[in-house]
């Protein structure tokens, strides 16, 4: 692919020989890759107990740790070159303002002292990204795991991807703060190679599903940043949580809002706002269903691609978490005769569209959507393409 300006391509020769480079220079730390992930399908499930599909890509965090004396640690991130953080093992604490950043690493950091996990003596961790953040592509996830692994093998640890989802997830509940499920770390931790990621949120079971060969994933970043923690994501938490509590107290014994029937939606009385995330939350969870069994069943990929374009306007409308750019690209996109589907993808309220398309779809398509997004907002949207990968593991570029 050539280069269109709007572009980033992960996996052509000049960047990977810069990626080369870098990596070795670091040579003698201990170093770890964890990457971005793309929501395919089960927008905002995971909290709710659902089941989602997700996709890690080729394009991720770097973290790489060195050891040093005493308890002194040292946090960098070639992305806030002018936020280091600079503490103790003992003395660290929750991060305001540029540096807060560093709030994903330090927040493992905890979870792994209190379950005897870390490092007893000082380190320097240092970060780099090929990775867009404020996308919806999980940046902080990333953060979070290529921290953890890298934190174990400096305390002599092994963790599983299993533990190794719990102890991310929990550092952004309590530590950061956003009441994240775990779409993101665990689709970060168990990605394979041109498969999907089927999570199943209540049970914590992970397996994979293939794609469907000939098919490709682009997302576009609408402009629009968000910020999770600042943003309406803890509202509508608490708005799913207040549709469970109703649906409760009419006798309904779930404890998840995404194990609801349709027909307990109806017949239930509760305000507006509350019953369209209900609404959106229920039939979300019957679309990430549907395309399991679609592709158990050999659908044609064109049947299946309508579940994304199903499930972007419910989320649009019902859940009222995307944004007037968003809802651009996905119209544009899913008119496109190579588009199979698009949809927003991440916690919305900004961010980015996914469209998954047939080989067809090209960078001069995608080019052309972007200039009517420019015409129509005065921004041309960076796009990128990406291929579903292996999932966060020590030694960067290993297979």
């Amino acid at each position: 692919m050539g280069n269109h300006g709007f572009f980033l391509y992960h996996m052509d020769n000049d960047k990977e020989k810069a990626k080369q480079a870098y990596l070795d220079e670091r040579k003698g730390s201990v170093a770890s890759f964890a990457p971005g992930r793309i929501e395919f399908l089960g927008n905002h499930l995971d909290y709710n107990g659902g089941m989602v599909l997700g996709a890690a890509i080729d394009a991720g965090i770097y973290a790489f740790a060195t050891p040093t004396e005493g308890d002194d640690i040292r946090l960098f991130s070639e992305s806030f070159e002018d936020a280091v953080v600079e503490s103790s093992l003992a003395g660290f604490s929750r991060q305001e303002g540029k540096t807060s950043w560093a709030n994903y690493c330090l927040g493992v950091l905890k979870v792994m002292q209190e379950a005897g996990l870390a490092p007893r003596k000082g380190f320097s961790l240092t970060f780099t990204t090929d990775l867009p953040v404020s996308v919806g592509l999980s940046s902080s996830a990333a953060l979070e795991l290529a921290s953890a692994l890298v934190l174990a093998q400096l305390a002599g640890q092994e963790l599983d991807r299993k533990e190794l989802v719990g102890i991310c997830r929990k550092a952004e509940n309590e530590f950061v703060g956003v009441p994240c499920g775990i779409l993101d770390q665990a689709t970060s931790a168990f990605g394979k190679k041109d498969h999907l990621v089927l999570i199943d949120c209540e049970k914590e079971d992970f397996s994979t599903l293939p794609l469907p060969p000939d098919t490709r994933l682009w997302v576009f970043d609408s402009g629009i940043k968000h910020d999770l923690v600042d943003s309406h994501y803890a509202k509508r938490h608490g708005e799913c949580q207040s549709a469970l509590g109703c649906l409760r107290e009419s006798g309904h014994d779930i404890n998840y809002l995404a194990k609801a029937k349709k027909e307990w939606i109806a017949e239930d009385s509760m305000p507006e706002n509350t019953g369209k995330r209900a609404r959106h939350v229920v039939n979300e969870q019957a679309r990430v269903l549907s395309f399991r069994e679609g592709l158990a069943s050999k659908k044609e990929v064109n049947e299946l691609g309508l579940l994304l374009n199903d499930s972007h306007e419910s989320s649009s409308l019902l859940f009222e978490n995307s944004c007037p750019e968003v809802d651009f690209l996905a119209r544009k996109l899913q008119a496109h005769s190579e588009v199979l589907g698009a949809r927003l993808t991440g916690g919305g309220f900004g961010g980015a569209v996914l469209a998954w398309t047939g080989t067809g779809f090209g960078p001069n398509d995608a080019e052309a959507i972007a200039k009517e997004h420019e015409t129509q907002f005065d921004h041309l949207p960076s796009v990128h393409a990406f291929a579903p990968s292996n999932g966060a593991r020590i030694k960067p570029g290993a297979a």
